[in-house]
C-alpha cells in the first residue's frame, strides 16, 4: 500500500457464540478512523480525536448485536498518510497504522475476538480521496469509489474471505506506550448521536425520466426509482434544514452506472465567484429557480450486484454536511433501481434544556437557528464549521463553550477542548489556533481565548484541580506576549496576513479588513492595538483564576503587567479625541478597539460609552464587529449601559432568517460558511443577560439573577445550571420591573436591581 495516499482497509473475524451473551465489551481504536460492524450492523464510529501524545480508545458493548451460532465482527479503517496536505487537518496519524481490538471479558467468557493473526484484512481497491479544493482543503473526505461484486456481504457471517491475507500484528515491544498510538487513554466524551433520518422530499427535478411521485415515494421509504439504460438524471433533494449525517444510497442492478452526490449548504447566485477561494455570492438559500447548488461532490461507480435481500450500498466513510443534495446519475448498459436514500444524523449528544421567550418575537427564529448551529458544530470537538473545515479554533470554541454552558450546563466537550489546546503549546509559548491539527496553524491572539475558557470554567464549574493542570500553559502564553513587548510597552508586531507571514494576526472578518485576511490594516506596517488589548484581557482573567487557586503573588504580577500595557495603549494608541486607533500612530479605527478598551478598563466607562456610540452612529468610519466579535460587542454595550443598542445589531441575525438560513453564517461580509457557531449568540444573550441568570461567584457558588431590559418589555424562561434549572419571569409595568424567580433548593441566589450588572 502507498504510504503517501489515503487507503481504506477492511478487517473481519468470524467466531461462534454458543448461547445468549449478557455482556461482551471490547476496546477498539484505529489509525486514522474506524467504523465497527457486528453481523452487518453499525455498532460504533471512532476513535475520539487524539494527537501525537495521546490516542483514545472506545469501549463498546457488542452483546446486543450477537446471536447464537456464527457471528462476524468487521471494521472499516480509513488511513490518512503522514503527509499533512494529503489528509484531514484535524486527524492525527501515527507510524503504526491499523486497528486495535481487545476483548474485556474474563478468561472464562472470552469469545476470541481480540486482535490476533486469525483476523483477515483486505484493501478496498476502488477507493480514493479527492481533495475538495485546490486552494484550501482541510477536510480531505470526498471520495471517488467503485463497487465490486466480490465485496458483497463482507460484513456478514458466511462471507468467503479465504482470499484475504492474514493481518500483520505489531509486536508489543515495538509499540511505545509513551506516545501515540501506544499511549491509549479512555475516551473522555460521550459517543456521537446516530439517528436515522429521511429527506423531506424533492426541491426540483432538473432531468429525469422517472416521475416525481416515484422519487418522493423512494425518499419516504415506500418505493423505488428505476432509471433506464443510458439515461441521464439530475434531481435536487431537500433535508429541510442544515444537518450532518452519514449518507446511505441503496441500489439494485445498474452495472456501469455512475452516481454523483453533491452536498450543499444552499443555493447561490450563478453569475459570480469572488476572492482567492472563489466564493459564490449568496442570497435566498432556497431560491432554486434563480440559483444553483454550490458544494462538494462524491462519485460512485456502480458494480451492479445489488438484488433483493442484498442491495449494493454506497455510504461515504465520513459524515457529510448538507441542507440540499443533488444526485447526478448516468445509467449504464442496464437499468438502475434506486431503492433508498437516507442518512444517519450524527453529532455531540447535546441536551439543550434552556428555553427563553421575550417580547421580541423575531428572536424566536434567531434562537432556533442559533441552537441548530451550535449542535451542528459539535462532534468529537467543537468545530468552526462542519462544511468546510471541521477544525476546533480557540476563538470560536470560547464562545461555543459559553453557549453550551448556558443551554445545557454540560462541560464534557469543553474540558476536552481545553485539554486539546494545552497539548498544542509550541516552543515559544503560543498555542496552535486550531487543535487537534496535524500541522502548524498559529494566530497569536487566539491563545488568549484559551485563557478566557479557563476563566469561564472557573465561574461555571469551579474545578480547581482541572484549572491547576492548565496554569503552566497560561504562563507560557503570557510570557510570549511579555517577551514581544516593544520599547513603548506595546505588544509588538507578532504576525500579519494569512499565508504571507509566520503567524496570522486575525481579529475579525470585516469589509475594511477583507483584503488583509481579517487583520487590521495597521498590521501592514507595525503592531496592532488589538493584540495589546488581548494581552491585557488575558492577564486580567488569568489573575482571577490564580486568585481562586490561592496563587495571589503571581496574580498581582499579572495585574501589574496589565496596568503597564494599559498605560502604553493610552499613550500611543489614542488620538486627541480619545478614540483608540488600530495601531500606534495610525489614523485608522475600528469598533473592536473601542470594545476591548472598555472591556479591559483601559478606558473609563463614561468615555468608553462615548466612543462606542460614535462607532454605532458612524458605521462607515469604523470597521464593525462582525459575527465573530458580536459577543464582545454585546458585553461592551452591556457594560456601557447601552444594551438597548443591541436591537439594531440583531438585524444581522434577522436577515439570516429572511434569507431562509436554518443556521448562522460565518460573517456578514463573504458568508463563506452557512453554519458557524460563534454566531449562536442568542444562546448566551437571552438566558444570561435578558433573563440575567449567571454565576455570581466562581463555581456557581451563588446564582446571580440580574435582568438587563434593553429594548425588551418582558421575558421569561428557564435556564440550565450545574445545580439544576432556574426559572425567571419578568415584566415592565408602570416603569417598574416585576420579577419572579425559582431556583434549586439550597443554592444561594443574589438578585441585582436592573441595570446594576455590568458585562
Amino acid at each position: 500500500m502507498d504510504q503517501n495516499e489515503c487507503w481504506l482497509a477492511r478487517f473481519r473475524k468470524e467466531f461462534t457464540v454458543s448461547g445468549p451473551v449478557e455482556s461482551c465489551r471490547i476496546r477498539i481504536s484505529a489509525d486514522s478512523r474506524y467504523k465497527l460492524y457486528v453481523n452487518g450492523r453499525l455498532a460504533e464510529i471512532g476513535p475520539s480525536k487524539g494527537d501525537r501524545q495521546v490516542w483514545f480508545y472506545d469501549e463498546v458493548e457488542i452483546a446486543p448485536f450477537l446471536r447464537p451460532g456464527e457471528n462476524v465482527i468487521a471494521a472499516q479503517v480509513l488511513r490518512y498518510p503522514m503527509l499533512h496536505s494529503k489528509g484531514n487537518h484535524g486527524i492525527f496519524r501515527t507510524e503504526m497504522p491499523g486497528l486495535y481490538v481487545k476483548e474485556q471479558q474474563g478468561k472464562e467468557n472470552m469469545l476470541g475476538i481480540s486482535g490476533d493473526p486469525s483476523w483477515k484484512c483486505s484493501m478496498e481497491e476502488g477507493f480514493q480521496i479527492i481533495s475538495e479544493s485546490p486552494y484550501f482543503a482541510p477536510l480531505q473526505i470526498l471520495e471517488e469509489r467503485s463497487g465490486s461484486a466480490a465485496d458483497a456481504g463482507w460484513k456478514e457471517p458466511g462471507y468467503q474471505d479465504g482470499g484475504w491475507p492474514d493481518v500483520f500484528v505489531y509486536m508489543e515491544p515495538a509499540v511505545s506506550k509513551a506516545v501515540s498510538p501506544g499511549n491509549l487513554l479512555e475516551r473522555t466524551i460521550p459517543y456521537m448521536r446516530k439517528e436515522m433520518r429521511r429527506f423531506t422530499g424533492l426541491v426540483c427535478v432538473r432531468q429525469s425520466e422517472a416521475a416525481k411521485e416515484d422519487w418522493e415515494r423512494m425518499l419516504s421509504g415506500d418505493g423505488h426509482v428505476i432509471l433506464a439504460p443510458h439515461s441521464r438524471t439530475e434531481v435536487e433533494i431537500n433535508a429541510g434544514e442544515l444537518n450532518t449525517g452519514f449518507l446511505s444510497l441503496r441500489m439494485q442492478m445498474g452495472a456501469g452506472s455512475t452516481v454523483k452526490v453533491l452536498t450543499s449548504e444552499g443555493y447561490v447566485q450563478i453569475e459570480e465567484e469572488r476572492g482567492p477561494m472563489k466564493l459564490p455570492r449568496k442570497g435566498d438559500r432556497c431560491d432554486w429557480k434563480n440559483g444553483q447548488l454550490h458544494g462538494f461532490t462524491d462519485t460512485y461507480h456502480v458494480a451492479g450486484y445489488g438484488k433483493d435481500g442484498q442491495e449494493e450500498t454506497y455510504e461515504p466513510f465520513w459524515f457529510r454536511t448538507f441542507r440540499f443534495i443533488r444526485l447526478e446519475i448516468t445509467a449504464g448498459e442496464e437499468p438502475l433501481c434506486l431503492t433508498g436514500f437516507d442518512y444517519l444524523e450524527t453529532g455531540y449528544p447535546l441536551e439543550a434544556r434552556t428555553q427563553v421567550t421575550t417580547s421580541d418575537s423575531s428572536l424566536e427564529a434567531v434562537w432556533d437557528i442559533s441552537l441548530r448551529t451550535l449542535k451542528r458544530c459539535m462532534h468529537e470537538t467543537y468545530e468552526d464549521c462542519p462544511f468546510y473545515e471541521q477544525l476546533q479554533y480557540a476563538m470560536d470554541s470560547r464562545s461555543q463553550i459559553l453557549y453550551t454552558y448556558m443551554v445545557a450546563a454540560d462541560d464534557r466537550l469543553a474540558r476536552k477542548c481545553m485539554d486539546d489546546f494545552r497539548r498544542s503549546q509550541r516552543y515559544d509559548g503560543l498555542l496552535n489556533c486550531s487543535y487537534p491539527c496535524y500541522g502548524p496553524n498559529v494566530i497569536p491572539g487566539f491563545s488568549i481565548y484559551y485563557i478566557l475558557m479557563l476563566y469561564d470554567h472557573m465561574m461555571y464549574f469551579g474545578d480547581r484541580e482541572f484549572l491547576r493542570q492548565h496554569m503552566g500553559t497560561v504562563d507560557g502564553i503570557l510570557e510570549y506576549f511579555r517577551r514581544n513587548l516593544d520599547k513603548r510597552g506595546l505588544a509588538g508586531r507578532m504576525g500579519g496576513i494569512n499565508g504571507k507571514d509566520r503567524y496570522w494576526s486575525f481579529i475579525d472578518w470585516t469589509a475594511q479588513w477583507d483584503e488583509t485576511s481579517g487583520m487590521p490594516r495597521a498590521g501592514l506596517s507595525g503592531p496592532i492595538t488589538m493584540e495589546s488589548l488581548l494581552y491585557i484581557i488575558g492577564l486580567d482573567h488569568a489573575a482571577k483564576v490564580l486568585d481562586y487557586l490561592g496563587r495571589s503573588q503571581v496574580a498581582r504580577e499579572y495585574r501589574s503587567r496589565a496596568d503597564e500595557v494599559r498605560k502604553a495603549v493610552n499613550t500611543y494608541c489614542r488620538d486627541e479625541a480619545g478614540m483608540y486607533t488600530d495601531g500606534p500612530g495610525i489614523r485608522e479605527y475600528s469598533q473592536h478597539c473601542q470594545v476591548f478598551a472598555l472591556l479591559t478598563d483601559t478606558v473609563s466607562v463614561e468615555k468608553g460609552r462615548e466612543n462606542l456610540k460614535r462607532t454605532l452612529e458612524a458605521k462607515e468610519d469604523y470597521a464593525q464587529c462582525s459575527v465573530a466579535m458580536a459577543y464582545y460587542l454585546f458585553r461592551a454595550l452591556q457594560k456601557a449601559g447601552l444594551y438597548e443598542e443591541t436591537d439594531r445589531e440583531w438585524d444581522l441575525w434577522r436577515n439570516m432568517v429572511k434569507k431562509n438560513l436554518t443556521t448562522c453564517v460565518e460573517d456578514g461580509v463573504n458568508e463563506r460558511s452557512d453554519c458557524h457557531a460563534w454566531g449562536a449568540l442568542a444562546l448566551y444573550e437571552l438566558p444570561a443577560v435578558v433573563l440575567g441568570v449567571h454565576p455570581e461567584k466562581p463555581g456557581y457558588e451563588t446564582i446571580g439573577i440580574a435582568p438587563v431590559e434593553g429594548c425588551f418589555t418582558w421575558a421569561k424562561g428557564e435556564v440550565a445550571t450545574k445545580w439544576g434549572m432556574v426559572k425567571v419571569d419578568w415584566k415592565k409595568e408602570n416603569g417598574k420591573l416585576r420579577l419572579y424567580y425559582q431556583a434549586p433548593e439550597g443554592v444561594k441566589v443574589r438578585v441585582c436591581p436592573p441595570g446594576n450588572r455590568q458585562g
